[in-house]
């Protein structure tokens, strides 16, 4: 509309019609909008359908030979615009053959070499499936992406959302860790679910909004790590929930077409790409696979070794991207703190499963974002997970089996880059290890020799710290303890030995210096000591009912052989008589053995009458009560001192004797126990005595003081001093006789504060007196304890009075609270 121009503007023309008036035949603008949006949505509704037409046209027509890149796929256009932003060009070898099957809704089980392209294999097929099906928000879940690790369902989770970023679909990042009220009430709005087993069955248990009836696709990404028996029970309650009309994808490094696995999927017809005998289904062997360009070696070590061997390690390749496997979190936690406390020189990382997941998600971000790092990590980092250019695969505990082997090597040279991956064996895994992999690999490994030259071992710091750091000193331990759990709990007992292993030499490379108890073990020693011996009782031989009866005899005959010698009297004085200390032995039992080696050694094997062996009993446990009792009925003296005279005879010592005690010997009871009331009297009267010797002991030191005092007097009377030095050996005779006395000298004279006049010239005469008294040395102070006939000058009353005495305590103490009042 236009705006009226003002009045006196000249002449208006001709206005045109407002199109809001219905009357003038114009319509409202929103509806103009309204229809163009319609119009705008049926063709593009129309361009949808001619465009999945063409593309279902397609599928049949699809060879994977002729397939060079993404572009020769009959992808929707919103796909082909983000591989191409995404820089996905040429695709792999898995991608080429298994992405035509699953677009033409087959089943598909895929085997390749980690680092191929896995991800995208099964990630384009699923957004194209929901697009030519029209999928929509409102209309649930379309298909659902499980993994074993969460960190490899964060990695497809971010895949996804490259490669679909076009698209219109939902998606969900469902995995533990996360916040699950929040899970809760967006489950039902995502059309795609990239899930843990473990978070997924726990939505299927407690949440009633999930609905799985409308899913059409099920992938399982490391599928040979989802059906193997750790998560078989959580697998096939996942499996009971899902309809059984569904396309199912199953992709892995490892893969396994066993029959068992295959009927548990309900998989129909499937398309094995990337088997060597495809036709052979009923073989239960995995298939296995590693980069063209992974080198591979092992070195063999001591366990108590590997410590040095990884720091050392360590220090000759700072400039690389390492990755550490070991067996256990809380090793992986251990080795990460003490490293960081021993300060290599480059970053370091640890990523285990007992994290929190927002900490494990910042860690895996972090080792993909820098170029130099070693990162210490147990096998949930072995699985799928795409690391970019990591130079070596550092294996510092022995996998469990040959696939786990390889998950862990295929972290490096992925992607047709070149990676390094060494293996640690201790001598007793090398043999069945290294057979095992040249079985199932059919490579050859070769062994390296560590220079020792090359060698730091840091054990001396390790110990250091941990002397300092208790928590630090638990962290080892349970390190310790973990690694010899998990090494009893594996099923292969000839590559994992228990027996095998140096438990001390391996607490001090830890930095420990007392070996942790390990009850488990202890434990199982007993049980297969029980069957040894249960074993040992059911050999023996049939003739055992005969050895028995003879056992018997021999028992009956050495029980009777006492009464028997009493009654020979005088005739067997000769016969060989048994000493022995033991004589409580009623009833205990006769080595049999030890007696049938005496027959035969004495050649009396058919003699009736032989020496009574009785066994030794066993050593009492000697308690900290029985030494005392020992020692009270020897009735030593612990930590006594003896004095002796010049005779050669002990003094005793008055000090540590009670003299209320040897007073009061007769008045003592020997009923036994301890009287109270007695002991508790002669306590009272032995602290008189001990009043009454202290008294003793400081007049003793009083006289030796006033006697050398005497003595320092007349060797200076006799010397001839002066009189002001005679007023200084009384003043010290003073402070001999009162040990509390205190020198007031450098308080005022308080007839000079007090008696003072303004104006009298008080100042000046005190001022001179100061002076004088500098001057003189201080002699009239010395010269007032003498006559009044030395002073010449007609001075003020208040000039005499000196404090010439030394005062008391108390006395001191009165002045100057008087002196604080006033």
């Amino acid at each position: 509309m236009q705006k009226q121009k003002p009045k006196g503007a000249g002449k208006p023309g001709p206005r045109p019609p407002k199109q809001g008036n219905h009357k003038s035949g114009g319509k409202p603008q929103h509806q103009f909008k309204q229809k163009r949006s319609k119009e705008f949505a049926i063709s593009k509704l129309a361009a949808t359908d001619a465009e999945i037409a063409e593309l279902r046209a397609k599928y049949a027509d699809i060879d994977a030979g002729s397939i060079k890149t993404f572009s020769d796929f009959p992808f929707s256009q919103k796909t082909k615009r983000a591989l191409t932003e995404s820089k996905y060009t040429v695709p792999t070898e898995v991608q080429r053959q298994s992405i035509g099957p699953a677009l033409q809704g087959k089943d598909v089980l895929g085997a390749a070499i980690t680092g191929s392209g896995k991800t995208l294999a099964f990630l384009l097929p699923v957004l194209e499936h929901l697009y030519m099906q029209k999928w929509s928000r409102t209309d649930g879940v379309g298909a659902i992406i499980i993994s074993p690790t969460r960190e490899l369902a964060y990695q497809i989770f971010e895949t996804l959302k490259k490669v679909g970023k076009h698209h219109d679909f939902s998606a969900g990042l469902i995995i533990g860790g996360k916040n699950l009220k929040f899970e809760r009430t967006r489950m039902d709005q995502c059309n795609i679910l990239i899930c843990t087993p473990g978070r997924l069955l726990q939505h299927m248990d407690e949440n009633p909004l999930f609905n799985t009836t409308t899913m059409e696709m099920l992938v399982l990404d490391e599928a040979d790590r989802c059906l193997d028996m750790g998560f078989e029970k959580c697998l096939n309650s996942i499996l009971e929930n899902f309809p059984p009309e569904r396309q199912t994808l199953l992709f892995s490094a490892t893969q396994t077409n066993s029959l068992a696995d295959l009927a548990r999927l309900n998989l129909k017809e499937p398309v094995y790409v990337g088997y060597e005998q495809a036709s052979k289904q009923t073989s239960s062997k995995a298939l296995l696979a590693l980069p063209e360009l992974l080198q591979q070696s092992y070195v063999v070590l001591p366990l108590e070794e590997k410590i040095t061997m990884l720091w050392s390690f360590i220090k000759n390749h700072l400039k690389q991207k390492i990755i550490v496997f070991v067996a256990s979190c809380k090793q992986a936690k251990y080795l990460y703190e003490i490293f960081c406390k021993l300060r290599p020189g480059v970053g370091l990382l640890a990523l285990y499963g007992t994290l929190h997941q927002d900490r494990r998600i910042a860690i895996y971000e972090d080792f993909l974002r820098k170029s130099h790092v070693v990162m210490f990590a147990t096998d949930v980092a072995s699985r799928g997970l795409d690391f970019p250019a990591v130079n070596w695969v550092l294996q510092l505990d022995c996998p469990e089996d040959v696939a786990q082997y390889i998950h862990r090597a295929g972290r490096s040279a992925r992607n047709k880059t070149r990676g390094e991956c060494l293996l640690v064996l201790t001598p007793n895994e090398e043999k069945h290890m290294i057979d095992a992999l040249q079985d199932q690999l059919n490579l050859s490994i070769r062994n390296v020799q560590i220079d020792p030259k090359k060698l730091f071992s840091p054990r001396v710091k390790i110990e250091a710290f941990l002397a300092q750091f208790p928590e630090l000193r638990a962290s080892a331990q349970r390190a310790f303890l973990s690694y010899l759990k998990s090494v009893f709990l594996m099923r292969n007992k000839r590559l994992f030995n228990v027996a095998s292993l140096n438990l001390d030499a391996y607490a001090q490379s830890l930095g420990l210096a007392v070996t942790p108890r390990v009850p488990f073990i202890r434990h199982h020693w007993l049980q297969k000591q029980k069957e040894q011996l249960q074993q040992q009782g059911e050999k023996k031989d049939e003739d055992e009912d005969e050895d028995v009866e003879v056992e018997q005899q021999k028992q009956q005959q050495l029980t009777n052989f006492a009464s028997d010698s009493e009654e020979s009297g005088d005739e067997d004085d000769d016969f060989i008589k048994i000493k022995r200390r033991d004589h409580d032995v009623e009833g205990a039992p006769v080595d049999l053995a030890a007696l049938d080696a005496v027959r035969r050694a004495t050649g009396d094997e058919d003699e009736e009458e032989t020496p009574l062996v009785v066994p030794k009993r066993e050593a009492k446990l000697v308690t900290k009560a029985a030494l005392a009792k020992k020692a009270l009925k020897k009735q030593l003296q612990v930590n006594s001192k003896l004095k002796f005279d010049d005779e050669g005879e002990t003094l005793a010592d008055e000090r540590n004797q009670m003299k209320a005690l040897a007073t009061n010997k007769s008045q003592q009871d020997d009923d036994g126990g301890i009287n109270l009331m007695l002991s508790k009297a002669l306590l009272n009267e032995e602290d008189q005595y001990d009043k009454q010797r202290f008294r003793e002991l400081v007049k003793k030191r009083h006289k030796l003081q006033r006697e050398k005092l005497r003595k320092k007097v007349e060797e200076q009377k006799s010397d001839g001093e002066d009189e002001n030095e005679e007023e200084e050996q009384d003043e010290m005779a003073v402070d001999s006789e009162s040990e509390n006395s205190v020198d007031l000298s450098w308080l005022p004279d308080p007839d000079k504060i007090y008696n003072k006049k303004p104006g009298s010239g008080v100042e000046k005469q005190q001022s001179a007196d100061e002076q004088d008294d500098v001057e003189d040395g201080d002699s009239d102070d010395d010269n007032d304890s003498g006559s009044d006939d030395d002073d010449d000058n007609d001075e003020p009353a208040f000039k005499k009075s000196r404090i010439t005495q030394r005062l008391t305590l108390l006395d001191t103490e009165a002045i100057a609270a008087n002196l604080l009042a006033s």
